[in-house]
């Protein structure tokens, strides 16, 4: 399995194009590298390539992956898996249009949060409307299979949705002929059972790293109470942080993704980017490939 990270940025991109903080005027400066918004592309063969979400700046990623690039049989994506309904998650879709047979994974409710664009989107060409909540996973082409987990209940704003478990998902997807899994989970607000059973005998767990630590911004970070929905971001570090847990699967990979521009895990001479690389994640930029 081959997995391509198009873009690192969580919503927003880095450079923000409206923050002018010491790191953002950094990466204008060219002291830091500027990240797009977060995508990845995974194959299991090397010629049909699926998109994990689909973010506002997908054109300038398609075009800067030379394994994405369009041949004499068209475009090799055949579709994409998408984990929430967020806007830097789903915009790109309209960049799509025109490719005929898209296959578009999803839980129900933003499946729904996404059926009045569907006109607008399938106006040049059809595209196949999935439930990434089948039971048993889903066979993609090029080998490979996915499931989906629940991870939060958190709508996005701009959707006037009811209540569900299912607005944030993880997939897990598996590589059928080398065995090799791949735990896909960019927005994550707590840390739940479901995660745990996802990440047990996985290669490689790519996880939303949003934060470093709590009280970075005024986004909250904390875990929810009992009964309560879900937080929006966890941070990586903190006894309750991700990395913490993570310390309970010591085999995989692990690899942080969707970095907010208030974040320190940017700059590769902070104490915290030092941290975090010593319990042995990575921080990759964009473009980074990995085989599993």
């Amino acid at each position: 399995m081959k997995v391509v990270l198009l873009g690192t940025a969580a919503g927003g991109g880095f450079p923000r194009w409206n923050c002018a903080c010491a790191r953002c005027s950094a990466a204008r400066d060219g002291k830091l590298p500027a990240r797009t918004q977060e995508c990845a592309a995974v194959s299991g063969n090397s010629r049909d390539w699926w998109l994990l979400n689909a973010s506002p700046d997908i054109r300038t990623q398609l075009n800067a992956t030379p394994a994405l690039a369009p041949g004499p049989g068209g475009t090799p994506v055949r579709g994409v898996l998408l984990t929430d309904a967020e806007a830097h998650h789903v915009t790109g879709l309209a960049g799509l249009y025109g490719a005929p047979g898209l296959k578009i994974y999803a839980s129900p409710p933003v499946l729904t949060a996404l059926s009045p664009l569907r006109p607008l989107l399938e106006r040049h060409a059809p595209w196949t409307w999935e439930d990434s909540f089948t039971e048993g996973g889903s066979v993609l082409a090029g080998g490979l299979v996915v499931s989906a987990r629940a991870l939060g209940s958190r709508a996005p704003g701009h959707v006037p949705g009811a209540a569900d478990d299912r607005w944030v998902t993880a997939y897990r997807i598996e590589d059928l002929a080398s065995g090799g899994v791949l735990v896909y989970a960019p927005r994550l607000g707590e840390w739940t059972p479901a995660l745990d059973e996802l990440i047990t005998g996985a290669a490689c767990v790519l996880l939303g790293g949003t934060l470093y630590a709590a009280g970075e911004t005024d986004i909250p970070v904390r875990a929810a109470p009992r009964g309560r929905r879900a937080s929006w971001h966890l941070p990586v570090s903190g006894a309750d942080g991700s990395l913490a847990a993570l310390a309970r699967h010591p085999g995989p990979r692990v690899v942080y993704t969707h970095f907010d521009s208030a974040n320190p895990l940017l700059d590769p001479a902070t104490d915290a980017y030092a941290s975090v690389t010593a319990a042995g994640a990575e921080i990759p930029l964009d473009g980074a490939e990995f085989v599993l």
